[in-house]
């Protein structure tokens, strides 16, 4: 039985990779960003269990952590929560480069640095979620983009630095997914919002679970996911 922790388990891609490992009986540990929020995740997945942390502050993850119980042993650390705001570089607050900076990119580098330990211990998998704004940038996605490339750039440093520890690192740009994020930024595009248009986020959990599932002679560093059709 292996065992994962996964961020963004509350809904959309998280959500379904969640209840694609639980089916296989794989041990959860889901992280949310308060006592409330963790306890809606148990009631939704039981027998997971929870750690309380939140990525829109990055610099309290460890003090959090040190409060609380995590995992010894880390077969794959699966880094899917994120957020997103549109807008043009000239109307964009540094509030709002902050936030998605954080969320997106800071929080799952420390998340990372305090689950090496594990991680190591099980010659895991670290697999970041990313986005098709990781690779190009389109006009007024400017900051979300900035957040992807610099989780690419995480994700790409970290596969060099760990390879010696036996650790894979995978990073996953899926195209538009029918998610909750996706409903927002057709919101903010001002488009009508169809979801049979777009990835469901479970082919999405798929891919993950491919690379996750790959023996150890082979490793798939990198996958684009796009809407078929």
């Amino acid at each position: 039985m292996a065992t994962h922790l996964i961020t963004g388990a509350g809904s959309g891609i998280g959500a379904a990779l969640a209840e694609r490992l639980a089916e296989r009986g794989d041990e959860l540990w889901l992280l949310a960003r308060d006592a409330g929020r963790a306890a809606q995740l148990r009631e939704r997945f039981p027998g997971a269990r929870t750690l309380v942390g939140d990525l829109a502050d990055p610099g309290r993850l460890s003090w959090a952590f040190s409060h609380q119980s995590v995992p010894g042993r880390l077969d794959s650390l699966l880094h899917v929560a994120g957020v997103v705001e549109l807008g043009a570089v000239a109307d964009t607050p540094v509030t709002t480069w902050q936030h998605q900076l954080n969320v997106n990119a800071v929080a799952p580098a420390e998340l990372t640095r305090l689950l090496l330990p594990g991680l190591r211990i099980a010659r895991g998998h670290v697999v970041f979620v990313n986005s098709g704004a990781g690779l190009r940038v389109s006009p007024e996605w400017g900051s979300y983009a900035a957040s992807k490339f610099a989780v690419r750039a995480v994700a790409d440093a970290l596969r060099e630095e760990e390879r010696a520890h036996g650790l894979r690192v995978t990073t996953v740009y899926p195209g538009r997914t029918a998610t909750a994020m996706q409903e927002k930024v057709h919101q903010q595009e001002g488009a009508d919002y169809d979801a049979t248009k777009w990835i469901d986020p479970a082919s999405v959990a798929t891919t993950i679970l491919a690379a996750l599932d790959l023996p150890r002679d082979a490793d798939l560093t990198e996958l684009t996911v796009r809407p078929g059709g």
